[in-house]
């Protein structure tokens, strides 16, 4: 009998131990969890919720599109049409320069072409001449009418028959102060020539020295009204002051259009004008001396 309640005992003792462990282990069971996890699902959406809102309360300006001007077809036209109204006129201006420097060009190739073949033709039927008589009716036919060296050539045969026809003595002692009179008269067609020549060429200079500057006003200016507008606006969105800034660039691009072709141009016609009076030059001494040649002649 004492050994039966001593292993009841022992039997109640070791069931007590294993309740002592095993509540530990209830205790930790993760069954509450989904409930503590469902409870702080909500709590996170709704401080998510305010937190959404507030921010779109206060960045709403900023996330809204900003409007681009012509964004993807700037072209140089379109460009032009919305510039500001004095930078339009700045660009008109200098195509209109453009125009008329392309415009002298055409027309002093031509002129310069005109002039050598008629100078040539008039030289070889000068030099066939056998008084001075035959110089004045060769050098006012129709055929050489508004060549220079014709003129020039009219000018001086005509000054030696009209000293004749006032009686003056062309020849022998007096062939020099002959010579000089019609030297001075070949000179007064030789400035008329040098103007001929040089007309439009100041217009070509100024248009190449002023130009570039013209158009750097027009860029300015625009340029001015861009920065204007990025403070007017507040933003700094490249994409936004890009087509103003274009604009006003396009200014200095036509100034330089217009410039460059002029001064190459000027350049160009002063080398032909120089040319030409140089060989004005040689026809006068030519000229001189077949008057000499046929006053020493009687002619």
């Amino acid at each position: 009998m004492l050994d039966i309640k001593r292993t009841n005992s022992i039997a109640a003792l070791i069931g007590a131990m294993a309740l002592m462990t095993g509540a530990p282990a209830l205790a930790q069971t993760p069954a509450p969890a989904p409930a503590a996890a469902s409870d702080a699902a909500p709590a996170s959406d709704a401080a998510a919720a305010p937190a959404s809102s507030a921010g779109i309360a206060n960045g709403g300006a900023e996330a809204a599109p900003t409007e681009i001007k012509n964004a993807g077809k700037l072209t140089p036209i379109q460009m032009f049409l919305d510039a500001e109204p004095v930078v339009k006129v700045v660009m008109i201006g200098l195509l209109i320069c453009s125009v008329f420097s392309w415009t002298l060009l055409v027309t002093k190739l031509l002129e310069f072409r005109s002039l050598n073949k008629s100078s040539d033709s008039f030289l070889e039927a000068f030099r066939g001449a056998r008084s001075i008589s035959d110089m004045a009716r060769i050098a006012t036919s129709e055929e050489f009418e508004g060549n220079p060296m014709a003129d020039m050539a009219a000018a001086a045969a005509q000054e030696v028959e009209m000293s004749r026809q006032a009686g003056l003595q062309v020849g022998g002692e007096h062939r020099d102060s002959t010579i000089g009179r019609a030297a001075s008269a070949v000179s007064a067609v030789q400035a008329g020539l040098a103007k001929r020549l040089s007309s439009g060429m100041t217009f070509l200079a100024s248009v190449g020295s002023s130009g570039p500057f013209i158009g750097l006003f027009g860029t300015v200016y625009g340029i001015m009204n861009s920065f204007i507008g990025i403070a007017n606006t507040n933003t700094t969105n490249l994409a936004v002051v890009a087509p103003g800034i274009a604009e006003a660039l396009l200014a200095t691009g036509l100034g330089l259009f217009a410039a460059i072709p002029a001064v190459i141009f000027y350049n160009y016609f002063q080398t032909r004008i120089s040319a030409y009076g140089t060989r004005s030059e040689g026809f006068v001494a030519e000229l001189m001396n077949a008057i000499s040649r046929q006053l020493d002649k009687g002619a």
